[in-house]
């Protein structure tokens, strides 16, 4: 099993749209008996300092071009303000070559418009934060039909997600790569999802 998940940082990175996956995959509190926490390795456009939407100081571990996209179990590519712009078509690449190599690929929220751009949304089933949106914003998108009105979408080893739907992202990534059971799985999203501590109790009961 590879061993590292690369998340994408950058100026503007919505923070919180991750969160819930990294604290799992890192902890590996609710992992398969036997599983090692996969690391979580951080990657920029260079390994300057990055500052996040929720003014959070990240020191990048590697700069895109140290990753070697057939190494990753998954690249994570968060939501920010700046999809659109150029700086970002580097790691978008990379994503292009995960893609073609079965590396798992999870874009949530601005991070979909950068897929949609560059035309890895044409033959997909995807979602994103709203279809309208997504045609006005992304000239070389032409993946209408592809599109579906869900909170977070599974297509091969794509993973798209809307930017209000963490919690989703984070069962369709986390199911992905294999780590959790499937009662683990259900009783961890819907702990979060509902509040009720009886799912807590069903979560900690699936790991013994």
């Amino acid at each position: 099993m590879k061993s590292a998940v690369y998340l994408y940082v950058f100026d503007t990175m919505a923070d919180w749209e991750i969160s819930y996956l990294s604290a799992e995959l890192n902890s590996g509190r609710y992992y398969k008996k036997g599983l090692e926490p996969l690391k979580i390795v951080t990657v920029s456009v260079d390994k300057n300092p990055v500052i996040t939407m929720g003014g959070i100081k990240i020191l990048p571990d590697i700069g895109y071009e140290e990753l070697i996209i057939e190494d990753a179990a998954a690249l994570i590519l968060p939501g920010g303000n700046t999809w659109t712009e150029p700086i970002h078509d580097p790691i978008l690449k990379k994503a292009e070559e995960g893609l073609k190599k079965s590396v798992i690929v999870g874009a949530i929220c601005g991070a979909t418009m950068g897929l949609a751009e560059k035309g890895m949304l044409n033959n997909r089933w995807h979602t994103s934060n709203d279809l309208g949106f997504l045609k006005m914003m992304c000239p070389n998108y032409a993946g209408e039909m592809y599109y579906k009105q869900e909170p977070a979408v599974t297509d091969g080893n794509l993973i798209t997600a809307s930017g209000v739907a963490p919690l989703e992202f984070t069962v369709h990534v986390l199911k992905k790569l294999d780590v959790f059971s499937l009662e683990t799985l259900d009783s961890w999203y819907n702990l979060y999802r509902t509040h009720e501590s009886k799912y807590f109790y069903e979560l900690i009961n699936s790991i013994q």
